[in-house]
């Protein structure tokens, strides 16, 4: 996580200098209605393989420009959780993962096909509202399912779009957002005494979403 946020304080610094550059012109408006993307957070898992907090996440967004301002998209995400998301950075996050007191009796898989939409405040600000049903698949230790649930996982966003490449086609978006899942079926009694212990919802998390338009 101190990786992620020297990255988003790296990025920061590159816009105050690229600033100037940073809006697409019309005709790059209307050349390029979509966009792929990805939140760079995800690479962090690479190299880890089968490391108990490994949470082999994958995810990525595809959005189409309604207007100059006005954007919706699809979202598609799996992961893999050794403990609740609901322990805040003032809980002891790291704490928490260092000593493993908090992890699971195995894992949760959660997977999910999701709706966004993303609003343009003013010049590179942002607000993005993502919905995401998850399928939830309980796995103990050793990969043996347990038992199958449904989480209803939102998050809201506030970042900022940077654009840069020779046309603005590729584009960096910095961001924090928190997230919640009041909807949260069919959870083991060992998963569940540990979840109960801790939020709903998750504040304040750093993340930089990498992508490009065509």
């Amino acid at each position: 996580m101190k990786k992620c946020i020297l990255i988003i304080l790296c990025f920061c610094t590159i816009n105050i200098f690229a600033q100037s550059k940073n809006e697409l012109s019309k005709a790059d408006h209307s050349d390029y209605n979509y966009n792929f993307s990805f939140p760079a957070i995800i690479l962090g898992n690479i190299g880890k393989g089968g490391k108990r907090t490994n949470t082999k996440h994958i995810e990525f967004h595809v959005k189409r420009k309604l207007d100059a301002k006005n954007s919706i998209g699809v979202k598609f995400a799996t992961w893999r959780l050794f403990q609740p998301m609901g322990i805040q950075w003032w809980d002891g996050l790291k704490d928490k993962i260092d000593s493993k007191s908090e992890f699971y009796p195995g894992y949760v898989r959660e997977t999910g096909i999701g709706i966004t939409y993303q609003r343009m405040l003013w010049k590179g600000l942002f607000a993005t509202v993502e919905v995401l049903p998850q399928y939830k698949t309980y796995l103990d230790e050793n990969n043996t399912k347990i038992a199958n649930g449904f989480k209803l996982y939102t998050s809201y966003h506030v970042g900022y779009h940077i654009a840069f490449g020779k046309k603005k086609r590729f584009f960096i978006e910095p961001q924090f957002h928190f997230q919640n899942w009041m909807i949260d079926t069919n959870t083991p009694a060992e998963f569940k005494r540990i979840d109960n212990q801790w939020k709903t919802y998750f504040l304040l998390e750093p993340n930089i979403y990498i992508g490009f338009t065509f």
